[in-house]
């Protein structure tokens, strides 16, 4: 592995190459701040109190079946359980690892509303270096994904990732069985392996047959095409899709309830058979929720920002999938947006989501804007541990 310093140096070179490696990346034209007669305009949670953490206290509280399968608290991941609601007894398994939009903020906190307010027990993983250190320039290492293999549903945020085959295999295993599966933004591109690697047919740009467009293309339904707004200039307001608005993933969601401050991703249209289209994406002249939106091609037509898929068993796909192209930690301040990713949750396992899920940030939540080279510094996984570690 390369080290920390020599990462931090090739950060800005990386951010000055990914437009000449992505063509077509950004949206042309300049764009303005600007308000819209639009929905109101939803308030960004953030810097709240700890929440009373009843639901997660007694870390050998909860299911004591799934307490068995859930991975060594003292591993370099964070455990967080939850102890009573219609997730007792299931064990959903979070991997960050994205250089860019903060999945190490993202999935700690999606965790801990999911344990604490729906007992569901949740393990999160992370990219670390050679110190044990949090840190998604580590493309090769997210320690602990053996615990795939007993998850009854993965949450995936990765980019770009060249993992070894003893860690990619877990993640194979489990999406061959048909596990479902929650992908978060640049999870249509989560690998680039190398050439060497027996899962080289999952990267994202992969001419295999049968594998053309890698993960993203083959099992999600989409890999990277481009940024469609404006990229850190323009915002994402969520518009219900035609015909989608009695989906559970909707439930208790309306047109511009779910924002996020990163772009719309472009993709091909339609999407492949069996992707249906739930939330679409207007690109907005700036990164409010209230900001007009943008005028000209860029809405017409709407791009897909949320889309689901069912499989059939022995497919080798899962068989519930909720792809998001919105999952940064900034995205994650806004309730209609956290509201999206739990009822995914529930639908993937099968199970009705609340009317109006319940989706209170738990803990102090301060996200980190999106930016390479952005990630907080020393952190360990345990840092982020819920309830906090006492020290």
């Amino acid at each position: 592995m390369t080290t920390r310093r020599t990462r931090k140096l090739a950060r800005g070179l990386s951010a000055l190459m990914l437009p000449l490696l992505m063509t077509g990346c950004a949206a042309t034209g300049a764009a303005a701040s600007g308000s819209s007669n639009g929905p109101p305009e939803p308030a960004p949670d953030v810097a709240q109190a700890a929440a009373p953490a009843s639901a997660v206290q007694d870390a050998a509280a909860g299911d004591p079946e799934a307490a068995s399968r859930v991975p060594d608290p003292a591993g370099p991941w964070i455990v967080v359980r939850g102890k009573a609601g219609p997730g007792v007894g299931r064990h959903i398994v979070l991997v960050s690892g994205d250089e860019e939009y903060r999945s190490e903020e993202t999935l700690p906190q999606l965790a801990r509303l999911l344990a604490e307010h729906h007992g569901f027990t949740c393990t999160v993983l992370f990219a670390v270096d050679e110190q044990g250190l949090i840190d998604p320039d580590v493309n090769d290492n997210i320690p602990g994904l053996s615990a795939l293999d007993d998850a009854d549903l993965m949450v995936l945020f990765t980019r770009f990732r060249d993992l070894p085959d003893e860690q990619m295999a877990p993640i194979a295993r489990y999406i061959e069985r048909g596990g479902p599966l929650l992908a978060l933004r640049t999870s249509t591109h989560a690998f680039a392996l190398s050439a060497e690697s027996s899962y080289a047919h999952w990267t994202w740009n992969s001419s295999a047959p049968g594998w053309e467009g890698g993960f993203g293309r083959q099992v999600l339904g989409e890999t990277w095409i481009a940024h469609h707004g404006r990229h850190g200039v323009q915002g994402t307001r969520g518009l219900i899709a035609p015909g989608a608005s009695g989906h559970p993933v909707l439930a208790g969601l309306a047109d511009g309830d779910v924002f996020g401050a990163t772009d719309v991703y472009r993709v091909r249209l339609p999407l492949p058979e069996g992707c249906t289209p739930l939330v679409l994406g207007q690109v907005l002249q700036g990164l409010t929720p209230g900001a007009a939106p943008a005028s000209g091609a860029q809405n017409d037509p709407l791009m897909p920002v949320v889309w689901c898929r069912e499989s059939a068993p022995g497919s080798g796909r899962p068989r519930r999938l909720v792809t998001t192209t919105l999952g940064a930690s900034q995205d994650l301040a806004f309730e209609g947006t956290r509201r999206l990713l739990v009822n995914a949750v529930f639908w993937g396992l099968g199970l009705e989501p609340p009317t109006r899920a319940e989706v209170g940030l738990v803990g102090r939540f301060e996200p980190t804007p999106f930016a390479f080279g952005g990630a907080r510094e020393g952190l360990r996984p345990s840092d982020l541990a819920w309830p906090p570690r006492a020290r």
